[in-house]
């Protein structure tokens, strides 16, 4: 099978969606597939697909504003090198963003490919020309039964849609063979509690919710050093095709901001983005995804588990699918820092308390959401089309 995969940057920086295809073309690319990678903007993942994909080919445009000349000139060009290229038999096309129906549904039209619609996100900023596109879709493959019902409520059939849980590496993530150690790597050499983020810094993250809540902890006398790490990538607009990155900093300073006026401003420390943040994942006591929109199906949320560390999140989206069984009783209400912060307080000092949870977080993980359920998942749905 020959999988033509089309991406937007290729990036670690935007989030887990880059991630996770690429964790998906790896897997494949193992069980003999092949790989061709169309994408937009290089990034720095690009090096890590060179030795896994047959043909890279960077593009100018899936899509086109009729009222712009020059939004046009680029996508023709686009287009027309895509269709124009040779394709092997049993190929078919994995479309990781559901932005760029248009290109995909016109290059399956008329090269007679299946096409399969990654969806690890709901329905948003969805123009006429996008809902076109997706309707020669003949697969969706969602990250998450909650993804799945925001995209019926917007009008998709449900037996149109599968759900494939992420997964993650059991090999790379790992808990920490020295604790101390790791700690100290962040400057921690006392009895102080580790709580992190890690991901987007963005509004739809929810991070006010986190410094509030830790506010209350230091309040009421806990030794907590909150490590928020992520690049600031915020109200990404795909009218205009970027991301606003004048609106992402300004919401980081309000954060910083906020952590100030609560006086907690020695509590709480930006390091920034972490390309592997495995490190800072093993040195946490405990860490936390606030979400207030529907998060679909994280990575961070395995990854911490992975890592021995138990995970805090917000009872939203596809956390709740996740997080089950013992593992429930770590979510609490999106945006209420109080819930949040009585969380915490439970779960804090579990090495003391309960000191064989880090191993059942890492074993539920281990039987639940390995990277091979996911790419079983995958590749049976799009064998489904090709062998057919």
């Amino acid at each position: 099978m020959n999988v033509i995969v089309l991406e937007n940057h290729v990036t670690s920086q935007r989030g887990g969606q880059e991630l996770n295809l690429l964790t998906i073309c790896r897997g494949l690319r193992s069980r003999g597939h092949q790989i061709t990678l169309l994408y937009l903007k290089p990034g720095d993942l690009l090096e890590q697909y060179q030795p896994i994909c047959d043909r890279m080919i960077q593009i100018s445009a899936y899509g086109f504003d009729w009222r712009s000349f020059e939004s046009t000139r680029r996508f023709l060009p686009s287009l027309m090198q895509i269709l124009q290229m040779s394709i092997e038999p049993n190929s078919i096309i994995f479309c990781n963003d559901y932005h760029f129906s248009l290109f995909a549904s016109i290059l399956s039209f008329f090269r007679r490919l299946p096409y399969v619609c990654y969806l690890q996100l709901p329905p948003l900023q969805l123009n006429r020309q996008r809902k076109f596109g997706l309707r020669n879709v003949d697969r969706f493959i969602s990250v998450s039964n909650q993804t799945k019902q925001d995209w019926i409520a917007f009008g998709m059939e449900s037996d149109r849609i599968r759900v494939v849980y992420n997964g993650v590496d059991l090999d790379r993530y790992k808990p920490a063979e020295d604790l101390v150690q790791a700690r100290q790597q962040w400057s921690i050499f006392d009895d102080t509690r580790i709580v992190s983020y890690i991901g987007r810094i963005d509004p739809e993250k929810g991070l006010e919710t986190l410094i509030k809540a830790i506010s209350i902890l230091v309040k009421n006398g806990r030794k907590v050093k909150t490590l928020i790490a992520g690049k600031p990538v915020t109200h990404y607009s795909f009218s205009k095709e970027r991301e606003c990155e004048n609106e992402g900093m300004n919401y980081l300073r309000s954060l910083i901001e906020l952590a100030e006026s609560l006086g907690i401003s020695n509590q709480v420390e930006f390091v920034g983005h972490m390309a592997n943040p495995i490190s800072l994942y093993q040195a946490s006591d405990v860490n936390v995804l606030p979400s207030i929109w529907n998060e679909p199906c994280s990575l961070g949320l395995f990854e911490s588990l992975a890592c021995g560390v138990p995970k805090v999140a917000s009872r939203i989206g596809g956390n709740p699918e996740i997080l089950t069984e013992e593992f429930a009783d770590y979510l609490f209400e999106p945006g209420n820092e109080e819930d949040l912060a009585a969380c915490l307080d439970r779960v804090l000092d579990w090495r003391e308390k309960d000191p064989t949870l880090g191993v059942r977080c890492r074993q539920y993980v281990s039987d639940y959401f390995r990277n091979e359920k996911l790419i079983d998942g995958i590749e049976k749905n799009l064998l489904e089309f090709v062998i057919s």
